[in-house]
């Protein structure tokens, strides 16, 4: 799993001039790094640690792009020849979503020239910009906040993780999911439906879940959020349904047809806090009718993973941070 190996599971898909140079980094950077970007004609971009630093042609760290690796058009064809496995045909509908996921749970965002048919995106070609990115598998961020989930029968609340950008929500979203399907504390597993849009909470690789996310879980693997709760409901019998970053107006109208089935939702909205959701229509009301009887607010403060607060559906605190847990990638 890519939790385990870092970036060093996913140096495969690089041209070898690219791989040459991130092995040659400072023992123990490769394991921090989060993003690798490759632009044509652009300096080599790293992120770890939440920090933008650059790569210069000797396989240093710099903060500064004077003596920065500059990408080549010849590394870019080469990077998608390896991360499409010279297959187009393979990963189109992948690409028309502007990623391919690879084995281990890795996405490569994918910028360039988008051919538009039908008003949708046919095809991305003459592509010039990648984004690598780990998915840090962490077992244990829900371990803390777990027992605030379930009510005194054991059941489990409708839960809705509140995070700005980039503050670890698809990574505790992952956790819960890996927690309530094995079980936990004297509360016996759930049967648990992941609908993974983007591939980014089980990291499918030909439908097979890369990442953990627990025994009786099913997934549904680039599915439409509102198809797939449907889908789910008629197919697969589950008693709690996870999904990430809901907010379409079709999102919302499929959540509730969730929870009038009796299903349980986890699902995530990007919102700094309760105040910044009331100012979305289709979320205020959800958040005004009490569809969901626990709040998790997330930030960056010490880092991705903090939680502020846990609230319930009167919009009381039950739970005070801020916490953090130790990182530990499995």
């Amino acid at each position: 799993m890519n939790g385990r190996e870092g970036i060093k599971g996913l140096l495969y898909a690089f041209p070898p001039s690219l791989r040459n140079l991130l092995i040659k980094l400072p023992e123990g950077t490769l394991e921090k790094i989060e993003e690798v970007r490759l632009r044509v004609n652009r300096p080599l971009v790293v992120y770890l640690d939440g920090e933008e630093k650059f790569v210069s042609a000797s396989g240093k760290i710099s903060g500064s792009f004077s003596s920065a690796y500059i990408v080549t058009p010849e590394d870019c064809e080469k990077a998608f020849q390896l991360v499409s496995q010279s297959s187009l045909y393979a990963f189109e509908e992948e690409i028309k979503g502007g990623y391919i996921t690879l084995k281990g749970g890795y996405r490569v965002g994918l910028a360039g020239e988008c051919i538009v048919e039908d008003k949708g995106i046919k095809i991305i070609k003459n592509v010039s910009g990648f984004n690598y990115r780990v998915s840090k598998e962490v077992k244990g961020v829900a371990e803390e906040i777990i027992k605030y989930l379930v009510d005194s029968s054991k059941e489990v609340y409708n839960l809705l993780i509140i995070s700005p950008p980039q503050c670890g929500k698809t990574t505790l979203l992952r956790d819960v999911a890996r927690t309530l399907s094995n079980g936990f504390m004297g509360v016996s597993g759930k049967k648990v439906c992941i609908i993974d849009e983007r591939s980014e909470i089980a990291g499918c690789y030909n439908g097979i879940p890369q990442l953990d996310v627990g025994i009786r879980t099913d997934v549904l693997d680039r599915c439409p959020k509102a198809h797939g709760m449907i889908m789910a409901i008629r197919s697969m019998s589950p008693q709690v349904v996870v999904t990430d970053e809901i907010g379409r107006e079709e999102d919302i109208e499929a959540l509730r047809h969730v929870l009038n089935a009796g299903v349980k939702i986890i699902t995530t909205v990007h919102a700094k806090n309760i105040e910044d959701l009331k100012k979305r229509p289709y979320l205020k009301d959800l958040v005004e009718g009490k569809y969901f009887e626990r709040y998790i607010i997330l930030s960056k403060r010490f880092g991705a993973g903090t939680i502020e607060e846990i609230l319930d559906e009167e919009m009381k605190p039950i739970f005070k941070g801020p916490y953090k847990k130790e990182l530990k990638f499995n």
